[in-house]
């Protein structure tokens, strides 16, 4: 051995979970589960965030399918999770079409360039090194990075970025595997943060005491 450390697993690669708790001027305000994984040549990403607490219980579901290299998006959906998507957006490289589709409405546009999904934009940003600004292009338009002082995040030395328009801030962890430590969204309610829930410790076993 050469004493160099191991690189962290490659989250384009290895299949990954976690949690955000989402919190609202300090107030418990839902959770987003987050599960990411390969799949027949693509990324597929799974984002459930339950709203509660002090906003009202709804329920969003966001899949987005992305390009495993580039982290483009190839297809995108969101909906309650319940039925069929009410909103998704498909990105054709051999058509060279754009396919958008909310509710019974659908139309379809030249794919001239590739595109970002809410989903897939986020996970880009995990691998953006010392970059300090950088654009890319959502079915909505086109969104600004900009790069922020560094900051820290539950003791750990995280990366912040700005995006403009929305107005959302985004951290990220430094060192490997640059996980997703906090998001903080404007809403109408007011700025909702969201902020990586630690793993849970695995408990010890407890033997079970012998009847006498």
């Amino acid at each position: 051995m050469n004493g160099e450390a191991p690189e962290a697993p490659d989250f384009r690669i290895q299949p990954e979970a976690f949690t955000l708790t989402l919190s609202l001027g300090g107030r418990y305000a839902g959770s987003q589960e987050w599960a990411i994984h390969p799949e027949r040549g693509a990324l597929v990403a799974r984002v459930q965030t339950d709203f509660g607490g002090v906003l009202p219980e709804v329920r969003r579901v966001q899949t987005s399918r992305l390009h495993p290299r580039f982290l483009t998006s190839l297809h995108y959906a969101e909906g309650d999770g319940r039925g069929r998507a009410n909103f998704e957006t498909t990105f054709d490289r051999r058509s060279g079409l754009t396919t958008l589709r909310q509710g019974k409405e659908e139309a379809t546009a030249p794919l001239t360039t590739d595109h970002h999904d809410p989903v897939s934009l986020l996970l880009w940003l995990r691998t953006l090194e010392d970059v300090d600004r950088a654009d890319a292009r959502l079915t909505g338009g086109r969104v600004l990075v900009q790069r922020l002082p560094a900051a820290e995040v539950g003791g750990l030395p995280a990366r912040a970025y700005f995006l403009r328009p929305g107005g959302a801030y985004v951290y990220i962890e430094q060192a490997p595997p640059h996980r997703l430590l906090r998001l903080i969204q404007p809403t109408d309610f007011g700025p909702v943060e969201a902020t990586l829930q630690p793993p849970r410790k695995p408990q010890p076993e407890r033997r079970r005491r012998r009847a006498s």
